[in-house]
């Protein structure tokens, strides 16, 4: 069993970076090298910009290569809930900016020539409880008639044509909903960015910013410094000391992933006959799809913990245990992989971009990252460009976790309620 991730252990690199040079001067510098920071270098070289992407790291290192590869149409919140925070004409705005995340992804993908395995095969969402199903069915209603928008409500009864499982109650159908290869992408869109003029510096740490005026930094990283005249954070889970304001506003919280051996067509039609990316309703979620190779990829939060590699391995035995819960058909399939990464929350698990004393950024993508990441590092080129309108969240008020000034000690007490809440829901 390998503890790295399925995605970048099957991808080919597209180049070396660890030795790039960093540069002296540049536009645009560019703090992570996962889906938001190299959409946004694509974008930024293709107008003409000089951009660097600065990576402690390898290209796709962070949550864009240990996620799901799943790019699904919906609010973390779910619609119901965005309904009553904001309203129905902004929950409508928002709903459909991820469906132009899935776009831009689609557009991507064409536009560069990147093989990843990109297709819509539909979001299935699952219900863990009755209550569960009776909220689908009320998003149903409210999508219709706030959004002039049609997903499928799938009873019980009807479970099986869908899934190989009786553990769940009901389910809604989302038929926009996209799966892809992301270590591929991450690649494909680094190679893009590279074609177009970027650079890419791997190993090579943001050790600090210093302000010069305005928006324009000296960036230190362990390899040099860069002196940009705009900077944009792309850290998500993994944001760090570096940028301490967004750090406060972010909970790391570990997602934990196995993937098994590759299955025959049979078990693989017994499982997920129509090949949906799925997930369910639980608190501590599980998701699920099936890979390229026919290979079931399960995940979800196993334990409230950060990654590690005893951490990993723990967390994989959780998730085998659950996998075989739901296919008990699957108790002698091998795993030949197990890793965990960072889903970077906020408060009100939506996300947040804007700027803050000088220093752009896009992150707390509420575990719905593979597409809001690319299409926020495409729109946030718009926005560091002068146009307001291409930040939708802009306006969402960004508080700080009570107390949260480093490592997050409140995992644990977030765990321990996620647990209860899923035993009397």
């Amino acid at each position: 069993m390998k503890l790295i991730p399925y995605w970048l252990d099957t991808a080919e690199p597209s180049g070396d970076y660890r030795r790039t040079p960093v540069p002296d001067e540049v536009d645009v510098a560019v703090i992570g090298a996962g889906f938001t920071g190299l959409s946004a270098a694509v974008e930024f070289a293709n107008q003409g910009a000089s951009v660097a992407v600065l990576e402690r790291h390898t290209v796709g290192w962070g949550a864009s290569g240990r996620n799901g590869g799943m790019a699904t149409t919906g609010l973390a919140i779910g619609f119901n809930t965005a309904v009553k925070r904001y309203g129905g004409t902004r929950a409508v705005e928002m709903f459909r900016e991820y469906n132009n995340a899935i776009d831009t992804i689609e557009k991507l993908v064409h536009n560069y020539g990147i093989d990843c395995d990109f297709q819509r095969f539909g979001k299935l969402s699952l219900a863990f409880h009755p209550s569960h199903y009776e909220g689908m069915l009320k998003s149903q209603e409210q999508l219709a008639a706030l959004a002039d928008y049609d997903v499928i409500t799938i009873p019980k009864s009807e479970i099986h044509s869908e899934i190989g499982s009786d553990f769940y109650h009901g389910a809604m159908l989302d038929p926009l909903g996209a799966g892809l290869h992301v270590g591929k992408f991450a690649h494909g869109l680094a190679g893009a960015a590279v074609a177009a003029g970027a650079v890419v510096c791997e190993n090579a740490a943001v050790t600090e910013l210093h302000k010069v005026s305005g928006t324009v930094h000296d960036v230190h990283t362990t390899r040099g410094v860069v002196r940009a005249k705009q900077v944009l954070v792309a850290t998500s889970g993994y944001t760090g000391a570096v940028t301490s304001w967004l750090q406060r506003r972010v909970i790391p919280v570990g997602s934990f992933i196995i993937v098994t051996e590759p299955l025959p067509d049979e078990v693989v039609d017994r499982i997920l006959p129509n090949r949906r990316q799925s997930s369910d309703s639980k608190m501590l979620t599980y998701y699920f799809r099936i890979t390229p190779d026919n290979r079931l990829l399960f995940g979800g939060r196993a334990r409230f913990a950060l990654s590690s590699p005893d951490s990993d391995v723990k967390s994989g035995k959780i998730l085998r245990q659950a996998m075989i819960e739901l296919f008990p058909y699957l108790s002698n399939v091998k795993v030949d992989y197990t890793w965990g990464g960072l889903v970077d929350l906020s408060m009100d698990q939506m996300v947040h971009a804007g700027i803050h004393d000088g220093v752009f950024y896009s992150l707390c993508y509420s575990g719905h990252g593979v597409q809001m990441a690319a299409h926020m590092g495409k729109k946030m080129v718009a926005y560091m460009g002068g146009d307001k309108t291409a930040n939708v969240w802009e306006d969402l008020k960004n508080p700080p976790v009570p107390g949260h000034f480093g490592p997050p000690w409140f995992l644990p007490i977030i765990g321990g309620a996620a647990k209860i809440i899923d035993r009397i829901k």
